[in-house]
């Protein structure tokens, strides 16, 4: 097993919460958290943000469910939301288009959702030109980078380790059989 350090952790913490690294890390985080109380006190911070989160999207949901039933039900607003994605990449047809708007306008439900994902999309384009130039040096990628190179490093020791085994068998193979025609 690898140990981590608490910079390691840290930077791995959302992975590991999201269940996205390899066993052998998974398994590095969850000792490193057992040994080490701050990283453990962050981890149960950030673990219960998100279940906070989580239930808040959950009930703002079900509400708006609940709420907006009769738009839902709605033949039109399905038609909207199978298009939503084409319309907003730009792929339908001038009639496809002119249908979409049309169904926009008179279902607020439909036009919510369009201008909520013309802002996500509008934010996502910000935030990228914004860090693009910025963000030089990917810190997980250096970390699992470098994790992976130490990985590398001790199965590299490992073998330069049977190699030199291997190497000084024979040689005191060679010199056993110098020493034995010597003998005779």
């Amino acid at each position: 097993m690898q140990e981590l350090n608490c910079n390691q952790v840290m930077t791995l913490m959302t992975f590991f919460i999201e269940g996205k690294l390899s066993n052998k890390l998974m398994t590095s985080v969850e000792y490193h958290l057992s040994i080490c109380a701050d990283c453990r006190q962050k981890y149960m911070k950030l673990k219960k943000i998100l279940d906070n989160f989580s239930e808040i999207k959950n009930k703002v949901d079900s509400d708006c469910e609940k709420i907006d039933e009769k738009y839902y039900d709605n033949p039109q607003y399905k038609v909207f939301k199978e298009n939503l994605s084409a319309y907003i990449d730009n792929e339908l047809s001038d009639e496809e288009n002119i249908r979409i708007k049309k169904i926009a306008i008179a279902n607020p439900l439909a036009r919510k959702d369009l201008e909520n994902i013309y802002a996500f999309k509008q934010l996502l384009q910000s935030s990228f030109s914004r860090t693009k130039n910025t963000m030089k040096n990917d810190f997980v990628k250096k970390t699992l980078n470098k994790l992976s190179l130490k990985e590398e490093i001790d199965n590299n020791d490992s073998q330069f380790y049977k190699i030199i085994t291997l190497l000084a068998g024979i040689m005191a193979f060679l010199v056993i059989g110098v020493i034995n025609m010597l003998n005779f």
